[in-house]
C-alpha cells in the first residue's frame, strides 16, 4: 500500500523561502504522477504544482506565480516544493498527493489516489 509523508513546513516570515518533501513507500514512485495542493481554513483544496511520472513536465496552479517549483528525486522517491518568496497568502495545510493512472499528472485532486496527510506553511508579516 503506498504512503505519503510530507515534511518541511513551518512558520516563517513573507519574504522566505521553505522547501516541502514527500516521501513515499510502498509503491513504485516512479510509475506514479505527483501533485502538491494546498488548504487554507475555510477554502476549498487548491492545486499548486504537478509533476508527470517522468519529470519531463511539470504544472503550476495561478498560486504558485512563478514562486514555486515541484522536482522528484526518483531515487530517493521523494518529490520536492521549492517556495520562495512566500506571501501571508500562502499560509496553509499542503498535501502532497500520487496519480497512479495517469502518466502526466492533473490539476484536478479527484484524479489523485493516494494523499499525505499534510504540513502546515505559515507566513507572518
Amino acid at each position: 500500500q503506498v504512503q505519503l509523508v510530507e515534511s518541511g513546513g513551518g512558520l516563517v516570515q513573507t519574504g522566505a523561502s521553505l522547501r516541502l518533501s514527500c516521501v513515499a513507500s510502498g509503491g513504485t514512485f516512479g510509475r506514479f504522477a505527483m501533485g502538491w495542493f494546498r488548504q487554507a481554513p475555510g477554502e476549498e483544496r487548491e492545486f499548486v504544482a504537478a509533476i508527470s511520472r517522468s519529470g519531463g513536465t511539470t504544472y503550476y496552479g495561478s498560486s504558485a506565480g512563478g514562486r514555486f517549483t515541484i522536482s522528484r528525486d526518483d531515487a530517493e522517491n521523494t518529490v520536492f516544493l521549492q517556495m520562495r518568496n512566500l506571501k501571508l497568502e500562502d499560509t496553509a495545510v499542503y498535501s502532497c498527493a500520487a496519480d497512479l493512472t495517469s502518466e502526466g499528472g492533473s490539476s484536478y485532486d479527484a484524479d489523485y489516489e493516494i494523499w499525505g496527510q499534510g504540513t502546515q506553511v505559515t507566513v507572518s508579516s
